[in-house]
């Protein structure tokens, strides 16, 4: 069972952050956050990307998203690992895993 993202931001917005809430809405009402929406809003509120992806883990539908902007933006595997702060022999492991 995962944690519900939406509330949590919400209220973290309506509370702590209002003058951030118009620029996080739209990420905040999808109806599934996926991992790299929430660092992504992680970035607009608190300011600081994340610095460890160590333990950081995605979901098949996230890794899918990154292997899209991959191609979408015509990145290598370095260049992609250094936009999502991952490891570029993962992101190999991601694409024979994934296609």
């Amino acid at each position: 069972m995962r944690p519900d993202y939406k509330r949590i931001y919400l209220d973290i917005l309506q509370k702590k952050y209002p003058e951030k809430l118009d620029e996080c809405k739209p990420i905040v009402l999808n109806n599934n956050l996926s991992s790299i929406d929430i660092n992504k809003l992680n970035e607009i509120i608190f300011g600081k990307k994340t610095e460890n992806q160590k333990f950081k883990s995605y979901k098949r539908s996230d890794i899918l998203k990154i292997l899209d902007y991959q191609k979408k933006h015509k990145l290598n595997n370095i260049q992609l690992a250094k936009h999502f702060k991952m490891s570029r022999n993962t992101i190999t492991k991601y694409k024979k895993i994934y296609k």
